[in-house]
């Protein structure tokens, strides 16, 4: 591997040291089911066929009144899908399936307590549950079309059948992550001017019965403060009939919904047909500065798309039973918990626990328990169950047809442990890359056309028309080896429709980079910029690189932060790698790297030197790290993910701010005492 900058890189570029790893192919059995075998698609979903080749996903769904038109483009880039036709969500993921599924399985709830039985909930139950809960949205709580509501809760059945019940409504729903303080949750309502907040009393995490409901009462007085009143707090109760928290519900405002529901059985709500360009949900992401962006999605492009997607990418058939572990406070629980997969009348499997309660085993246990055969995680768990239980998934008699991993990049050292271990070497392998803003998978491969390559998310999905820009806007050349800013050139129908309220901060955060001018209309002058660095190999396979904010510049070299943890997890005794940029006075940035082992390895200088050494060998000297630190577990969110931001600041020896909504504050204090002294 080459230790040099590729000829021709430009400081605007990001040099790629990566090995193109080789492909692994599905089974022939894999094949022989598959959703999607004709390779026509890539052709009947060329750009000479744009916009039109978008019907073939909406044709997925059942459409109350039929568009006039595909794309209108007259306000870009805020985009119109479907343009005239009507539809409802809740009634495409339950009402329609009711025919012939209804006594099937839509959800299985999975609690945390083993002991606990798990719940599976019919279509037709869900049918029922779902209008008895707008009845009392509309008559009790006042909610109409268009209003919102924002919802915090964790991961139980109420969420969805709520969320669906505010889609039976034409209401727009803001689902806020159930770890998010209660100011994050207050934040959010002002932004979204939602006047009722529905929420839970206590759930269970590692173990422990959480108290929620305090978060509601801080989350109305910080909406309160900037001025937006929610008038009604909806509590479900994880325990029917009886109330978990010690935190009382406030007289006039806060009702159970348990008790409240019991006036609305049997109950049944016409859906409410709404426009395709009717905003369907709000989804909060946060920004590098400033207050969170209310990513908006609409009802029609966005349901198309992540039903197609569901079907063709994760392979879902109506009598799958399939395990997104993902949280559905997350974009990926929306697209591949709830709609995808409901659209397709699956058996869609809810987990309210962490993956390595009680034990590392659990995950294993559940998929045998249900006989799962779809997995979906992110790259975070798959690395933590490595760590925890590398040798768990064997002890377990389930089979996976396919996988699926979401939300950062996988190394290829972790892919290959999911493919051969988790997967038995039997499972197809979906490396998806997308985002919150893109509704569902922009890139990744389509498992029974093209082959998997480990540490690839693979090529652009159907219908989506990529490029690399560097800095100045050139396009650079797939196979060249230097990567750059990642662009879509189209849009697409799940893509979102703006920012809630700030039409200003959309065009700015996602077009302007690229855009050369501004009044078009033309879709072709407003290339996507999602924020993330790319290469491009020769075989058309995409590698993402992180974020662009992440690259760091070692004395005008731009070196990306996940090839360099990459290479760090090469060093066998290396469970989990993060990269920070420290200041230096002579290059401006170099790396710091945190490392924590695998169970049975204890810290040493050997592992130090090992980690330098790979960094030495398969990226080069320039990216040397100051330090190597190895930690016995890194600062992580609530989901999992390693809070880089926090590493950065115990680097630089700035303040590392609030670290309370950590999942492992304690591990804060632990790694500034061992960087600092």
């Amino acid at each position: 591997m080459s230790q040099k900058e590729p000829a021709g890189v430009s400081e605007a570029a990001i040099a790629v040291h990566w090995q193109e790893e080789a492909y692994y192919h599905p089974s022939t059995e894999f094949i022989a089911q598959a959703n999607m075998t004709d390779k026509s698609i890539y052709e009947r979903f060329s750009l000479d066929n744009f916009p039109e080749c978008w019907k073939e996903y909406a044709d997925l769904l059942d459409w109350d009144q039929y568009w006039h038109t595909t794309l209108d483009t007259s306000t870009a880039p805020e985009y119109k899908w479907f343009v005239g036709g009507k539809l409802n969500a809740s009634y495409n993921c339950v009402d329609r399936h009711l025919g012939e599924h209804k006594n099937k399985a839509a959800l299985i709830y999975v609690p945390e307590p083993e002991d606990e039985p798990h719940l599976a909930i019919t279509y037709q139950e869900l049918y029922v549950r779902v209008n008895e809960m707008a009845a009392l949205l509309h008559d009790f709580a006042g909610v109409k079309a268009g209003d919102r509501v924002t919802i915090h809760m964790p991961m139980v059945p109420e969420l969805p059948v709520t969320m669906l019940a505010c889609a039976r409504l034409g209401a727009i729903h803001s689902v806020v992550f159930g770890g998010f303080s209660g100011k994050a949750c207050g934040e959010r309502i002002s932004d979204s001017g939602s006047k009722v907040l529905v929420t839970m009393d206590a759930y269970y995490r590692s173990g422990r019965l959480l108290e929620h409901k305090s978060k509601a009462d801080e989350a109305v007085k910080v909406a309160a403060n900037e001025g937006v009143t929610a008038e009604k707090v909806l509590i479900w109760q994880r325990y029917p009939g009886k109330y978990s928290s010690d935190t009382p519900p406030v007289e006039g405002r806060d009702f159970i919904v348990n008790d409240v529901i019991k006036q609305y059985h049997g109950q049944r709500v016409e859906p409410v047909s709404v426009p395709a360009e009717a905003p369907l949900f709000l989804m909060y992401t946060s920004g590098t500065t400033g207050r969170p962006k209310g990513v908006q999605h609409g009802t029609g492009g966005y349901l198309a798309y992540t039903t197609a997607t569901s079907k063709f990418v994760q392979d879902i058939h109506p009598n799958d039973v399939y395990w997104c572990m993902a949280d559905i406070g997350w974009i990926t629980g929306h697209s591949y918990i709830v709609y995808g997969p409901l659209a397709l009348a699956a058996t869609s499997v809810i987990f309210e626990g962490v993956p390595t309660y009680p034990d590392a085993g659990r995950p294993w246990r559940i998929a045998e328990q249900l006989d799962v055969n779809i997995f979906h995680t992110a790259p975070t768990t798959v690395r933590m169950l490595r760590k925890a239980g590398p040798d768990e998934p064997a002890k377990y008699n389930y089979h996976f047809k396919h996988m699926t991993t979401v939300g950062e990049p996988i190394e290829p050292e972790v892919w290959k442990w999911y493919y051969h271990v988790v997967g038995k070497g039997e499972a197809a392998i979906v490396d998806t890359y997308w985002q919150t803003e893109t509704g569902g998978f922009v890139f990744t491969t389509m498992p029974a056309l093209q082959g998997m390559k480990p540490g690839s998310a693979g090529p652009a999905m159907v219908g989506i028309h990529p490029v690399i820009y560097d800095e100045d806007g050139n396009e650079i050349a797939a196979g060249s080896g230097i990567a750059g800013n990642l662009c879509i050139r189209n849009p697409w129908p799940g893509m979102l429709q703006t920012i809630w309220g700030d039409s200003q901060r959309f065009v700015s955060t996602y077009f302007a980079k690229y855009n050369k001018n501004p009044n078009s209309t033309d879709w072709r002058d407003w290339p996507y910029f999602p924020g993330d660095a790319a290469v491009q190999a020769a075989d058309g396979y995409f590698r993402i690189l992180g974020r662009v904010d992440d690259v760091i510049n070692v004395a005008g070299h731009r070196l990306g932060t996940k090839e360099i943890e990459s290479a760090c997890l090469l060093v066998k005794e290396v469970a989990e790698a993060a990269v920070v940029p420290v200041n230096d006075e002579v290059k401006g940035k170099v790396p710091d790297i945190y490392v924590s082992l695998k169970p049975g390895y204890d810290a040493s200088d050997s592992i130090k030197k090992a980690v330098m050494q790979a960094i030495d060998d398969n990226i080069g000297k320039i990216a040397r790290p100051a330090h190597v630190y190895i930690v016995s577990d890194m600062p992580k969110t609530r989901s999992g993910k390693i809070m880089r931001r926090v590493l950065s600041a115990i680097s630089n020896g700035t303040d590392v701010g609030d670290v309370t909504t950590l999942a492992n504050p304690q591990v804060v204090d632990e790694v500034r005492g061992l960087v600092q002294g």
